[in-house]
């Protein structure tokens, strides 16, 4: 049997299968939440093949870019992306055997970068906390490297009048064919500006009573322009995206009567309500656009068929969105405080979030543990749960490393038992004088283990206070 080439078909080798899967997303109507006397539709740009609704710009830029001859077999697609524009076009741009040269943010989720690589992309990761003009920005750097490269084609998404003629031709007229030829707003967030552009174009000819509102991330200028007519400073944000410090060239913002300002608190706890209420997996950028969804529902006294868009699917943000540890040092999860050690901890036994062995499990379950935690120490619990010693990794090469069949022996062989606890209420000098005698902090009342601090714990807790 004839097994197929691990390489791309070549571009002229005709339309791959997967590029007719884009758009057709359904439209669906949240049910769960409060939306005041509005029926609120969210449509599911989840369900193009590349995960986002950044597969119809992927697959307009590209097939223009053909068209017109700046695309060559052969060639490389180079773009500056958040992440789902690089998915979008790396999953198009794969498919029909081209390179492709993408441009990061470090904010990005990992989720993203590992498949745009297991689509074959070249991945660049840069700063997030340098604005247009530095070398390091993200569209300078991809910039440069199309410059640089011959046989390149920088798709440039910010000003590529492709972007919105995508929206225009394809999101817009199946949303109007979905809502019955009924809609009177419609939510949208601006990454590059070109779906609201798009949606914008095709509404005023079909209705112009169609409202368009704006869902920014707070840090984003974009939402003070709407309302002041200036561009302001901008500020960070942790939602991916969504929001710019600066107006992008595509974006239509005139006729965009209201903007919501969301934070990142209330965009990423969004998303999870989300997921619970509707079992609907998202991320940020939808949590921000769901946020000002519902505060325009509720603000208004007559009832309205109100549209926004899960922009991207949940299963990219496993790492941030849904983990509660990574949550919690951003600042964006809250638990009750209780003024010692105890709020210095990221996995804390309370919350049922630390994870251990015990001194009869093997090193290899305890190695594999600290790989899937991405931890480099585990306490160890008794059968009553008491704190009986503690295994890092340094423990553990040295008890294998000259034999791994003693990675089949129990924990009790390697574990350290002569543990320096420190009691809650020690006070953040003692917890300063452990960590700088390159020890981990375990914080303990007696046997009773209430969990470790690290460095990092330390370095986010200080983070935090400096936010």
């Amino acid at each position: 049997m004839p097994t197929r080439p691990e390489t791309p078909a070549d571009p002229g080798a005709g339309r791959p299968a997967v590029l007719d899967l884009i758009g057709n997303t359904p439209l669906v109507e949240l049910t769960r939440f409060d939306t005041g006397c509005c029926r609120l539709f969210v449509k599911l740009e989840s369900q193009n093949p590349g995960g986002s609704i950044k597969d119809r710009i992927g697959l307009a830029m590209i097939e223009q870019a053909e068209r017109e001859g700046r695309l060559q077999p052969g060639g490389t697609v180079i773009e500056a992306t958040a992440g789902n524009t690089g998915l979008g076009l790396a999953l198009v741009a794969r498919a029909k055997g081209y390179r492709v040269c993408l441009v990061v943010p470090d904010k990005m989720s990992a989720e993203k970068v590992l498949h745009l690589k297991a689509l074959g992309a070249e991945v660049h990761i840069t700063r997030s906390d340098v604005g247009k003009g530095h070398p390091a920005y993200y569209q300078d750097m991809a910039a440069r490297l199309a410059a640089e490269r011959p046989g390149s084609w920088y798709s440039d998404q910010f000003n590529n009048p492709a972007n919105p003629l995508a929206h225009e031709t394809t999101t817009a007229p199946e949303i109007w064919q979905q809502t019955g030829h009924r809609v009177d707003a419609i939510v949208c967030g601006v990454g590059s500006g070109g779906t609201l552009t798009g949606l914008k174009r095709y509404f005023r000819r079909v209705d112009p009573h169609t409202e368009f509102v704006l869902a920014d991330p707070k840090g984003s200028v974009l939402a003070d322009y709407i309302d002041t007519g200036r561009v302001g400073q901008a500020g960070s944000w942790a939602v991916e995206g969504i929001g710019e410090d600066f107006i992008p060239s595509i974006a239509e913002l005139d006729g965009v009567r209201q903007a919501y300002t969301i934070d990142d608190e209330e965009s990423f706890s969004t998303a999870r309500e989300l997921l619970k209420r509707e079992g609907i997996a998202s991320g940020s950028s939808t949590g921000t656009l769901l946020a000002a969804a519902l505060r325009y529902c509720r603000a208004q006294r007559e009832p309205r068929r109100v549209v926004t868009f899960v922009c991207d699917t949940g299963t990219r943000y496993l790492s941030k969105v849904y983990n509660d540890a990574w949550m919690f040092d951003q600042g964006l999860l809250h638990r009750p405080v209780v003024g010692d050690l105890r709020d210095l901890i990221s996995r804390r036994m309370e919350d049922g979030a630390v994870v251990s062995v015990t001194p009869d499990d093997t090193l290899l379950s305890a190695f594999q543990r600290m790989r899937a935690a991405d931890i480099s120490q585990l306490p160890v619990l008794d059968e009553r749960g008491r704190l009986a010693g503690l295994l890092d990794e340094s423990d553990l090469l040295l008890h294998v490393q000259g034999d791994a069949a003693r990675f089949r022996e129990p924990v009790r062989t390697a574990m350290n038992t002569e543990v320096e606890t420190l009691a809650p209420g020690a006070g953040l000098a003692a917890l300063t004088t452990t960590l700088r005698r390159g020890m981990v902090a375990v914080v303990a009342d007696g046997e009773r283990l209430h969990g470790l601090i690290t460095r990092f714990d330390l370095l986010n807790h200080l983070r935090r206070h400096l936010a």
